[in-house]
């Protein structure tokens, strides 16, 4: 029987209320398709920091180096907001793990479904049968990670610097995972820059316009980061798969998810050079202001899950029960509060993993 490694990482907030619902979910799954799961947990964020002083402990990293993939929670929260920038847990956790294993390609399927439109702010009428689309991020690159990154003293108070900067590979590499996945989707890629100001966004343009033809089955569109902004609103419908670059894409991503209904129904997939290996987590955050009552959503979670089984150990039977689960439990009608309508079914955290079990 094959066994798969994971590093558990929770970190904070709602963290570990959400993963450990989907743990057991994740067993069924492996019983139902004849594998098992090796878990092995450890510290992240403030968790981290409270226990170690650090936000990404050594030791987390060392058993991330043994494991086949890592299933990540959230980091981060009020408490740790006065420490240092660079000590806090979302910097000084998850940058560094994206730059440690090379995981340069960030995966954030958005998907609304059909009866979840009301939970949209976009009309229904314009996302009558709901959307489905794709954002595919570049992750170890651009302003996030460039140098030189400072503040600095001058004679007038303080000067502020981040370098946004690009290289052709790092451009290729994500822009050939963005049209493999349309070529398995509605063949669409939409690049998201800033072309008409920025030197890094003609780079973008050149390099993908140089792969576009190795890809022919594929159409290949451009906008400006602005004008994607109020497409995403005005209707998502029009688009596949949008190719970002890494800040571009953080905020396009958690815009779409806003659209979809909730950031708690939204998974996201990192992956790297290294065959199999990625992180997984929720788009969303630790929400602090329910974190400890129970009533997350956990479908973020346990769809990063089915995206584990996928992209890391080749499961895509396991990932589809998982995500038929998911849809069969919406169309049953139960709702955890943020999704939630007079007629629908409220159910807490570990009342719609149970339900989403029932249907593997």
């Amino acid at each position: 029987m094959k066994i798969y490694k994971i590093a558990v990482l929770a970190g904070d907030g709602i963290g570990p209320e959400v993963m450990d619902v989907t743990l057991p979910l994740l067993d069924k799954v492996a019983s139902k398709f004849n594998f098992k799961f090796q878990y092995t947990p450890a510290l992240v964020g403030g968790s981290a920091i409270d226990a170690t002083g650090k936000a990404l402990p050594e030791e987390t990293v060392e058993i991330c180096r043994q494991s086949q993939a890592i299933l990540f929670g959230s980091v981060g929260g009020p408490k740790w907001e006065t420490l240092p920038p660079n000590e806090q847990p979302e910097r000084a956790a998850l940058l560094p793990l994206r730059k440690i294993f090379g995981l340069y390609a960030n995966l954030r399927p958005a998907i609304c479904y059909k009866e979840l439109i009301h939970a949209s702010p976009i009309k229904s009428e314009i996302i009558s049968n709901g959307f489905d689309l794709l954002v595919a991020r570049e992750l170890t690159g651009g302003i996030y990670f460039g140098k030189p990154k400072e503040t600095t003293q001058t004679v007038n108070g303080e000067r502020a610097v981040d370098t946004l900067v690009y290289e052709t590979p790092e451009i290729e590499r994500i822009t050939h995972v963005a049209f493999k996945a349309a070529q398995k989707r509605r063949k669409l890629v939409t690049l998201v820059d800033k072309a008409n100001v920025l030197e890094s966004s003609l780079l973008w343009r050149k390099t993908v316009k140089a792969i576009a033809p190795q890809y022919p089955d594929v159409t290949l569109n451009f906008i400006y980061v602005d004008n994607a902004a109020m497409q995403v609103v005005k209707n998502p419908t029009q688009f596949d798969v949008m190719l970002c670059e890494n800040m571009f894409g953080d905020i396009i991503s958690d815009e779409v998810a806003a659209v979809a209904g909730s950031l708690g129904l939204l998974p996201s997939a990192s992956l790297g050079q290294q065959a199999g290996f990625g992180l997984y987590e929720p788009s969303g955050g630790t929400a602090p202001d329910i974190a400890g009552k129970g009533i997350a959503n956990p479908i973020a979670q346990i769809l990063s899950g089915a995206l584990m089984l996928r992209y890391s150990f080749q499961e895509e039977s396991s990932a589809v029960a998982i995500e038929n689960a998911v849809r069969q439990m919406i169309a049953a009608g139960f709702r955890t509060g943020d999704i939630f309508k007079e007629g629908d079914q409220r159910v807490n955290t570990k009342e719609m993993a149970a339900e989403i079990m029932k249907r593997i």
